[in-house]
């Protein structure tokens, strides 16, 4: 059987040594859906929820979280992005928005969890900025879609377009 990355001889969590590892570039784009009620999703397509600008405030708070993924996740290693990006689609017909982030860096290790992170975060604040007029609010789907570069290659989700 296959040994786990991150677990030493006795079976417990541990960090991965990738000092050892050459820096590659490492890129990883992931999704996640937030759907509102109607009239939430109305208040936040136009900009009038009370607590202000939510979806300029759930990019930058998917950035900052993405760039602290190692304070979130206990075996993750703090990586220097080169790059973060949240961008959020709101989709009229499902009162849905899809929040995409893509994470890069030249660096040992990759950036999935940055980028899984980041969207997290985003979906979260949304929640949080529209919680006043809909507790209903549901976040699902949260996924890597793709990624590049390491030791294990390239991966994409089948049939998505990123």
């Amino acid at each position: 059987m296959a040994r786990l990355t991150h677990t030493d001889e006795t079976g417990g969590a541990r960090m991965v040594d990738v000092g050892g590892k050459q820096a590659t570039r490492r890129r990883a784009a992931a999704r996640g859906r937030v759907r509102f009620n109607r009239e939430a999703f109305q208040l936040l397509k136009e900009n009038r929820l009370q607590k202000g600008d939510a979806l300029g405030t759930a990019r930058l708070a998917g950035i900052q979280a993405g760039k602290r993924t190692a304070e979130w996740m206990p075996l993750c290693h703090q990586v220097p992005l080169d790059h973060l990006d949240v961008t959020i689609e709101l989709l009229d017909s499902r009162c849905e928005a899809v929040v995409t982030a893509m994470a890069g860096a030249r660096w040992q290790t990759g950036v999935e969890m940055e980028a899984m992170v980041a969207v997290s975060a985003a979906c979260l604040t949304l929640y949080d900025m529209a919680k006043g007029v809909d507790r209903s609010i549901r976040i699902t789907a949260i996924e890597l879609l793709e990624k590049s570069g390491g030791r294990s290659g390239d991966w994409r989700r089948d049939g998505e377009n990123v």
